[in-house]
């Protein structure tokens, strides 16, 4: 008779421990999932069509315009040579987001004053490398920008 008693209790606590580990399981479970989410997959572009065409840019030629490539931010801005040039526009010291500075023909970091020339080199400041730069392309009044290879 004793025997069969520590039977049932044995049975009893392995249901009772399972049933607790399966609580914490369902508690841990989303809180692990929601700090650690999933690696997100997105399509690669080969090349973006921009929503503003050169008019946009020629109104006011001091203006630079940014754009999004994927989840990249990007500039665009016309050289006084009438040219359009598009970089990337993250600094590459921490990340803040550059500005084009015609007054001095440099693109300019205000987080701890990098300084790019026009080209996207890195002149002075912190940034270790210089901007990743776009190709930029022109059809039927539509402005196109696409990742330069390295």
């Amino acid at each position: 008779m004793n025997n069969n008693k520590s039977t049932r209790r044995g049975f009893l606590e392995l249901i009772l421990g399972g049933s607790v580990l399966a609580t914490l399981g369902a508690v841990f479970y989303p809180i692990v999932r929601f700090i650690i989410p999933p690696a997100a997959g997105e399509a690669k572009l080969s090349q973006l069509k921009l929503s503003f065409i050169r008019d946009d840019i020629e109104a006011d030629p001091k203006k630079a315009k940014y754009f999004k490539y994927g989840r990249e931010l990007g500039i665009i801005y016309q050289t006084e040579q009438g040219e359009l040039k598009a970089l990337a526009a993250t600094c590459t010291h921490l990340d803040c987001t550059v500005q084009h500075r015609p007054d001095l023909g440099i693109i300019w970091c205000s987080c701890h004053n990098g300084r790019y020339d026009l080209d996207g080199k890195n002149i002075s400041g912190p940034p270790p490398k210089p901007l990743a730069a776009y190709s930029v392309k022109e059809a039927e009044g539509a402005i196109f920008v696409s990742r330069e290879e390295s």
